[in-house]
């Protein structure tokens, strides 16, 4: 049995939080063209949208520039709680832990970051680079929707 651990990363969002959960839920596919450099690739695997069982994949640099996969299963979806749960199955984070979970949800004006996973050893590192990158992902976000208005601002204007 490994090492458990959670880290927690929120950062204001002035646009509104609710933006941000549309972006996650309804709008994903788009989020490598919000964060390029960081971002690469996102890909629904089965499902056809962000619900429920429906697995996805991303391919981002880390920390040092080197591609990583990511592949995860939606474990739950509170749109009324802005919440989605994303659960790793492959990626090459599982080759340092075990098991390794994210939550997203959005509080008013607050976009919170939540891993929840277990080390295979105590001298596995911390993940705060990828914090970061999550972070950066919401503060790149934000910016696309307080500051510009790409075809993203406007669907998501339109939905709300």
């Amino acid at each position: 049995m490994g090492v458990k651990g959670k880290l927690i990363g929120s950062i204001e969002v002035k646009c509104g939080g609710h933006l941000v959960h549309d972006i996650f839920h309804n709008y994903t596919h788009h989020i490598p063209d919000i964060c390029l450099g960081k971002i690469n690739h996102f890909e629904i695997h089965e499902g056809g949208a962000i619900k429920v069982g429906s697995v996805v994949g991303w391919k981002y640099n880390d920390g040092d520039g080197k591609e990583k996969n990511l592949k995860q299963v939606i474990e739950a979806v509170d749109s009324q709680n802005k919440s989605i749960s994303w659960e790793v199955i492959g990626a090459d984070l599982l080759e340092l832990y075990n098991s390794f979970t994210t939550i997203t949800s959005c509080d008013h004006q607050w976009t919170i970051w939540t891993f929840v996973y277990e080390k295979k050893t105590e001298e596995t590192p911390e993940l705060l680079v990828l914090l970061g990158i999550a972070l950066d992902l919401t503060k790149m976000s934000k910016v696309t929707f307080s500051r510009t208005r790409t075809s993203i601002y406007t669907l998501i204007c339109l939905s709300v």
